[in-house]
């Protein structure tokens, strides 16, 4: 496929997580598994460049929003290497919207990550787009990281039902962070076209209750 580069926006930023401790990380680490439901019916495990990734997470965040996670099999949710994310919207969303709020979103921050970037992608007929983007965190526990990201929207309209995918890929890497910035960015090309080339998976939509959030 080849894409068009439509918009090409450099910019800093700190990218917010939350940062547990390294005892909860050891207690999540070892506790039972718990059965997951897959609220989305992927066949896996998922391959992505090369590497298989196993459900960790799946969520109804409201009535028309299901979240899965996927991580690498020795990885942990809270402290992955490299996780998908998928989220599907049983309803149409305008893309143009979703577009412009993610990269305003990055692109807020730039005055404070200097290694930073963002670039929109969209394929020839217009259907899907890409976001990939670069950040980097000094959180006040465990080591600085760099994190690439690149999210992929696509409308799905199936039988007349519209509907709505983001596929996401992330990939961290810990240490000094222009090195880790500068070695993320050499991977840029090589992880973009894998996205690009990358069936998403085919969703099957099985709501549940909305989960409450924890207080």
């Amino acid at each position: 496929m080849k894409n068009k580069l439509i918009l090409s926006v450099f910019s800093c930023f700190v990218f917010a997580t939350s940062v547990y401790s390294q005892e909860t990380k050891t207690e999540e680490a070892i506790a039972a598994p718990v059965e997951l439901v897959d609220r989305l019916n992927i066949p896996g495990p998922l391959t992505f460049n090369e590497n298989e990734f196993l459900l960790a997470l799946s969520k109804q965040n409201s009535a028309t929003w299901a979240q899965q996670q996927y991580i690498m099999r020795d990885d942990v949710l809270n402290n992955y290497r490299e996780l998908i994310n998928i989220s599907y919207f049983d309803k149409e969303i305008d893309m143009e919207t979703a577009i412009k709020q993610k990269v305003e979103f990055v692109d807020k921050r730039r005055s404070k990550d200097k290694y930073s970037f963002v670039n929109v992608t969209e394929s020839p007929d217009g259907k899907e787009i890409i976001v990939d983007y670069l950040t980097t965190e000094t959180p006040n526990e465990g080591e600085p990281y760099a994190e690439y990201n690149l999210d992929r929207f696509k409308h799905f309209d199936i039988n007349g039902k519209k509907s709505f995918i983001i596929f996401s890929y992330s990939k961290r890497l810990v240490g000094d962070l222009k090195y880790a910035a500068k070695s993320l960015s050499k991977e840029r090309n090589k992880l973009l076209e894998t996205a690009i080339t990358t069936t998403i998976p085919p969703v099957t939509y099985k709501p549940t209750e909305v989960e409450k959030k924890k207080k």
